[in-house]
């Protein structure tokens, strides 16, 4: 169902108010509506009348257009402004220098569909729309040493963004007060304006959309029922997280507002580095080095794993350097992948020499022999 659109929204730009161009992504509006509401908080500005009225501003325009269906609805409303304020008159559609070839009953239909309307004039009751606003979506980076990442745990992130009043629980007043019904919106938060054709519902200017007024209002948050504070929050991180996943933590970011539900919190995950250890999937891996002898003649070697147990693996006669051997098992959720490099030294002994030398006269054939040159 379409948002009810209100008369505020022919006159306002709510893109200005954020700072943003119309075209933003979802994304950009929230971040430039956080920094706007950190910025102009009254907790932050205590006594400054203009920096509230600006706060109320930005909030009012995040509640529009940070809404998907309320964006949608809104921009075609812009769209439309122009039009639609001139039924009747010069300029408007049917009339002298009209720029539409649409009559009355055609824009009726167009603009009753958008509005929630009945068509032909739109003079159907209107169709009251849920005042709640859900809260915003929230991020947060978390880094996890190596074997964390890899085991997973359970920890304790801190951040610092809106959250419902600690004083009030949200409502707004005082503890021990109740907010009083309005009596101008009747607790409906929304007042009907008819304009002729059309009828428009605009936020009661008594009560502010709410329904109800504050008689006695929290003195921690001013009334508006959120504050900004650092807080805690548990994540449980699953075993084999990689770097760069978000795990989202349901109803953990921003506040709602009259009686929304609150946002999500998304945790985006980084890993630090291990000086042994890699991954591949839910596999670690591992370089293992091994000398020329242990190569050709086979032998064992131990390998070390990420709980400190060494385990010991058979290298077979003839093994060629980077052969991987697979330890099921040997890396919590995945495998152990040990990839043996053999070694060349780098500086000979007379002994090391006399014995390479003779292993090169008892070897005749070439190993490029297939090259051909």
């Amino acid at each position: 169902m379409a948002a009810e659109p209100q008369k505020e929204w022919f006159e306002k730009d709510y893109y200005k108010t954020l700072g943003v161009n119309e075209k933003a992504t979802a994304k950009d509006i929230t971040k430039a509506y956080r920094k706007l509401a950190r910025e102009l908080h009254p907790d932050k500005n205590p006594g400054d009348a203009a920096a509230e009225t600006r706060f109320k501003e930005v909030s009012a325009a995040y509640d529009v257009i940070g809404d998907e269906e309320k964006r949608k609805s809104y921009d075609e409303v812009r769209r439309l402004g122009p039009m639609a304020g001139g039924f009747g008159g010069p300029g408007g559609p049917g009339g002298p220098g009209g720029g539409f070839n649409v009559g009355f009953d055609d824009i009726g239909d167009l603009l009753g569909g958008l509005f929630g309307r009945g068509g032909r004039g739109g003079r159907g009751g209107p169709q009251q729309q849920s005042r709640a606003q859900a809260g915003a979506d929230l991020e947060a980076d978390l880094t996890l040493d190596f074997d964390d990442a890899v085991r997973g745990l359970e920890t304790t992130i801190t951040l610092t963004s809106e959250a419902t009043c600690h004083t009030c629980s949200g409502t707004g007043s005082k503890p021990g007060s109740t907010p009083e019904t309005c009596k101008v919106c009747n607790g409906k938060g929304v007042q009907d304006e008819n304009q002729g054709l059309f009828s428009f519902s605009r936020p009661c200017a008594s009560c502010g959309g709410r329904g109800a007024i504050i008689t006695d209002p929290c003195t921690t948050c001013r009334g508006i029922g959120v504050e900004v504070r650092p807080r805690d929050v548990k994540v449980r991180i699953p075993a084999g997280v990689k770097e760069g996943q978000k795990i989202r933590l349901k109803g953990r970011g921003g506040p709602g507002r009259l009686g929304g539900p609150p946002g999500d919190l998304f945790v985006r995950i980084h890993v630090a580095d291990h000086p042994l250890f890699g991954r591949s999937g839910n596999d670690l891996t591992i370089e293992v080095p091994i000398t020329f002898a242990e190569a050709a003649l086979g032998g064992t070697v131990k390998v070390p794993t990420l709980d400190g147990s060494p385990v010991t693996i058979r290298i077979p006669p003839g093994t060629a350097s980077g052969k991987t051997f697979r330890l099921r098992g040997k890396a919590g959720a995945g495998d152990l992948l040990a990839s043996v490099v053999v070694t060349v030294p780098d500086s000979l002994t007379d002994a090391q020499r006399e014995a390479i030398e003779a292993l090169a006269a008892a070897s005749p054939d070439s190993p490029r022999a297939h090259l051909g040159v």
